[in-house]
């Protein structure tokens, strides 16, 4: 999971954005076609996509929309790495017992052909090559992964396309409007507890070589974006990418953060936590003014760093949270 996690920030930066629309027109006429209309659309990659009614068997290749459709009330016949999404993105739990498609970065064409999907949604971050394959199977509803310069709009719009081609659209509609009251909400009440403007840096950590790497969660990421709606200031002041916003650091690195920075992060237990463990002994690591003051928070497990507005309001929950303890 790490290696794709680390994968993420350097993908994705040729994906178009172009604006995604829908539209609906009467199906072909025939006894059996009710009063079903077919849906086309345009996706964030410009391809038109033509569906015969709402989508109801559809195959997810990215936790993201699989979060997506879960919000929508639409049970995903096919999910890639079943066992990471329950793990990673537990804001929207999987109601039913999906096909397993094979990992987000390599689904398995096979097993998603014998699912017969009506619609498969992916990101702009699988391979040009994979999405051709998909769409021998089925109509492939590409979604830009993540945009740095909003993501906050980039989520709603993939909730809002998905919306349209599975018929779920009023869902998608309250789904944004929970979240926008999430946010005022906890933005009040984080004004309240005189924590308005207080710094954040929120990152994750992984071990390699006996090294821990950091990976900084910018102004551009999804948390930054979100942090930065509640009221908070992003203590990085690095550059991320212009997808995910993500930029990489190690222990050094943390210390050009201020002294009164509020450190974040979510961890899982299937993966260890370097925060706790390998940096425990870490000179450097215990010498930081945030770190004597136990301003370090870890986050519950299961909260999808890059998911849809549910994942995000577990996050604002859990940041308020400690925060205003």
């Amino acid at each position: 999971m790490r290696r794709h996690l680390i994968a993420l920030a350097a993908l994705s930066a040729g994906a178009l954005a172009l604006t995604a629309c829908g539209t609906t027109e009467p199906a072909a006429s025939g006894k059996d076609k009710g009063t079903a209309q077919s849906i086309t659309l345009t996706d964030d990659t410009g391809a038109r996509i033509k569906l015969d009614g709402p989508a109801k068997k559809v195959v997810g290749t990215e936790w993201n929309v699989v979060e997506s459709l879960v919000t929508l009330g639409v049970d995903p016949v096919g999910v890639a790495d079943v066992k990471g999404y329950k793990t990673w993105d537990t804001a929207a739990p999987l109601r039913n017992t999906p096909k397993d498609i094979g990992t987000r970065g390599e689904p398995s064409m096979d097993t998603i052909a014998s699912l017969s999907p009506d619609l498969i949604v992916a990101t702009t971050d699988l391979p040009a090559a994979a999405v051709k394959q998909l769409r021998k199977i089925a109509p492939v509803l590409e979604v830009k992964s993540a945009d740095a310069a909003d993501q906050i709009g980039r989520m709603k719009k993939t909730l809002d396309l998905i919306g349209k081609a599975t018929g779920t659209s009023d869902q998608a509609a309250k789904a944004g409007e929970e979240f926008d009251a999430k946010v005022a909400e906890a933005r009040k009440k984080l004004a309240g507890a005189g924590r308005a403007g207080d710094e954040i840096a929120f990152a994750d950590g992984y071990v390699a070589a006996n090294q821990v790497s950091l990976r900084a969660y910018t102004d551009g990421s999804q948390l930054g974006t979100v942090n930065k709606a509640l009221g908070l200031k992003n203590a990085w002041k690095l550059k991320g990418d212009p997808a995910y916003g993500l930029a990489a650091t190690d222990v050094e690195g943390l210390s050009s953060l201020g002294a009164d920075t509020q450190f974040a992060y979510i961890g899982s237990d299937s993966e260890g936590d370097p925060f706790k463990k390998e940096l425990a002994k870490n000179a450097a690591w215990k010498a930081l003014p945030f770190v004597k003051k136990g301003a370090v928070h870890r986050l519950p497990d299961g909260i999808w760093m890059f998911g849809g507005p549910k994942s995000m309001q577990a996050y604002i929950d859990a940041l308020t949270g400690v925060l205003t303890k």
